[in-house]
């Protein structure tokens, strides 16, 4: 929860609790990747406008540019002025440098990938992450199983990349991680296919592993499936094709009317305002219950 500090600021909101209290009201909270001010704006304009809880998610590539701590610090400064809960969180990292650079810049998560490694290599890398994230009070979330990238989801099946039950227990009791992010059919960016969510695998993690699970790749699964996955227990979700391909489609559309009048506000103005479209869609689907 938010308190006050002297300066007028709010407390950063804390990745553990905003997961812990969603998961226990069976909900989840939106997890939304921004590249710049104009997606960071629309994620506050809606979760603001829907007394929401937020997580802005910064790409391992745009930390790594020669801006990317200044990036990170403008995030984490606008999330603590919000009235609302917001966590920046570093997304998708395999390198402990990068993780440790983004702590020391102020990010209240980090997600420590080492799901491409064998597991033991999984395992020592994620409790590395976990030692360095909680010694600075932020969560770290892993991933156990393959989260393919625009790739289909049989392909994905047919790797053996699907999380298995059994082993997330282990996995999650040594790592010390915060949150488990799961593969149970989906992947990142594009579906060559509808995606068929493993229903039963979901609920098996659910079963057994404490901690609270998410779901990446959220964009192109159906609003049906979001809206079940949440009921199985899934209490974060991860959204970035769609915020991309809204904000590139109201560039497109309004980028020679602003090059006609120089008007870069007009532009930022659009942009952020398709975004927030879709992030208000996106955080009515995560508390099914309204």
């Amino acid at each position: 929860r938010r308190r006050p500090d002297p300066r007028g600021l709010t407390v950063r909101a804390s990745f553990t609790a905003l997961l812990a209290e969603a998961s226990a009201a069976g909900r989840a909270v939106g997890a939304f990747t921004c590249y710049d001010l104009e997606a960071l704006g629309a994620v506050l304009r809606a979760a603001e406008a829907a007394a929401a809880p937020a997580i802005v998610l910064v790409s391992k590539q745009s930390f790594a540019a020669a801006d990317g701590e200044r990036l990170v610090a403008a995030l984490c400064a606008a999330a603590d002025r919000s009235p609302v809960p917001v966590c920046v969180q570093l997304d998708h990292v395999a390198d402990l440098g990068l993780i440790e650079a983004a702590l020391a810049a102020g990010v209240g998560a980090v997600m420590a990938d080492g799901s491409h490694l064998p597991m033991e290599e999984n395992v020592a890398f994620v409790q590395a992450a976990a030692r360095l994230a909680h010694a600075r009070g932020a969560g770290v979330e892993a991933e156990l199983g393959g989260i393919t990238g625009d790739e289909d989801v049989a392909a994905a099946v047919a790797a053996g990349a699907l999380t298995d039950p059994d082993e997330a227990v282990g996995f999650v009791a040594r790592t010390g991680a915060d949150c488990l992010a799961v593969s149970i059919g989906n992947v990142h960016g594009h579906y060559r296919e509808p995606p068929a969510l493993d229903w039963a695998r979901l609920a098996a993690i659910r079963a057994r592993v404490a901690c609270p699970l998410s779901l990446h790749g959220a964009s192109g699964i159906p609003e049906a499936d979001v809206t079940a996955a949440i009921g199985h227990g899934i209490a974060k979700i991860n959204v970035n094709t769609e915020l991309r391909e809204a904000y590139l489609a109201a560039t497109s559309a309004g980028l020679d009317a602003a090059l006609r009048g120089a008007n870069v506000l007009a532009l930022h103005a659009a942009q952020t305002a398709a975004v927030a479209e879709v992030v208000a869609e996106k955080l009515r689907l995560c508390t099914p219950a309204g």
